[in-house]
């Protein structure tokens, strides 16, 4: 019998692979910086490199399948992708090639948002919930639903990718070509962005998130006014979002979130805010409990958990 899944998270500042068991644990697991190349092969060979040396690492016979979650959008049915922060992939057949790479096993493709969700849901902060909006803030801000305990895509793959969802009709450009998006206000870029032009004096020439949520606990008023805007632009979608779908609970990750205290008090003032209806009024926020694992487990689920995870909205070669 087969061991592991091999798992792929792929996102627009680092890519992820691991080597992922039946009961969720990463047995070993490698990263790599995505490539900034405007050349598509480029960006790819890293990723190859990391499948090909965990494939080894696993042993003959010992992987099960390869799940993949991936920055969107994604293309159904051909299991291409285009994600918006890598522009170098444009209906980049992102399965085929993993296909080519483990023959033989099944190789399953889902956004990165589902795969968090998924990842929560299974062996997570999630767990024991039917109805759960997943979000992860970081370089972009994507999402993934489950209802009535199985994971919800869409017959695109893009369900439930709440930084596209807009919060402000005359907001901000975001990076999808929209305007006012969840993303254009909350991801970690676009908080540093709008904190430099609002007058923060950064302490390095490139400063990242991790900078601002620095600044912030150190009582700068524009390092802390963007963690304030990001919570409520991402509770004005959680609200939104929870109205349509009847949610339970709302998981959060992502390397923003990992600053839950300047970003959790604004999110949870605003949802109490705006969501007044009774059903609204349960709706509980978590931070999520796997870290930046979980679409690494989520992604594993769609090989080990199929019944539940691997329905419509993910691609599948087999």
């Amino acid at each position: 019998m087969s061991d592991f899944a091999l798992a792929v998270d792929i996102g627009g500042t680092k890519v992820a692979a691991a080597l992922v068991a039946a009961d969720g644990t990463v047995a070993e697991r490698r990263v790599v910086p995505t490539a900034g190349s405007p050349d598509p092969e480029e960006v790819w060979r890293p990723v190859a490199g990391l499948v090909a040396d965990l494939r080894a690492a696993a042993g003959a016979g010992r992987v099960a399948g390869v799940g993949v979650g991936s920055a969107g959008p994604i293309h159904l049915p051909e299991g291409s992708i285009s994600p918006v922060n890598i522009p170098a992939w444009r209906r980049f057949p992102l399965l085929e090639r993993l296909a080519e790479l483990v023959p033989g096993v099944p190789v399953r493709l889902a956004g990165d948002g589902s795969c968090a969700a998924v990842g929560e849901h299974w062996r997570g902060a999630g767990q024991g919930v039917d109805d759960l909006l997943a979000i992860v803030v970081s370089t972009g801000v994507g999402g993934g639903l489950i209802q009535a305990g199985r994971l919800v895509a869409g017959p695109t793959g893009n369900a439930g990718h709440i930084g596209h969802m807009v919060v402000d009709h005359d907001g901000v450009p975001c990076p999808c070509g929209g305007r006012g998006c969840v993303e254009a206000m909350s991801s970690g870029p676009s908080m540093v962005t709008w904190a430099l032009k609002s007058g923060w004096q950064a302490p390095v020439p490139a400063p990242t998130g991790v900078d601002l949520a620095d600044a912030a606990r150190a009582g700068d008023p524009h390092a802390n006014e963007a963690f304030q805007r990001s919570g409520r632009s991402l509770a004005a979608g959680i609200v939104s979002t929870a109205a349509i779908c009847d949610l339970s609970r709302v998981v959060i990750g992502g390397g923003v979130a990992a600053a839950h205290d300047l970003l959790f008090p604004p999110l949870r003032a605003a949802i109490a805010e705006h969501g007044r209806l009774a059903f609204l009024r349960q709706l509980t926020v978590a931070t999520a409990s796997l870290g930046n694992a979980a679409g690494l487990v989520g992604a594993a689920a769609l090989v080990l958990a199929p019944e539940a995870y691997a329905g419509r909205g993910v691609a599948s070669l087999t």
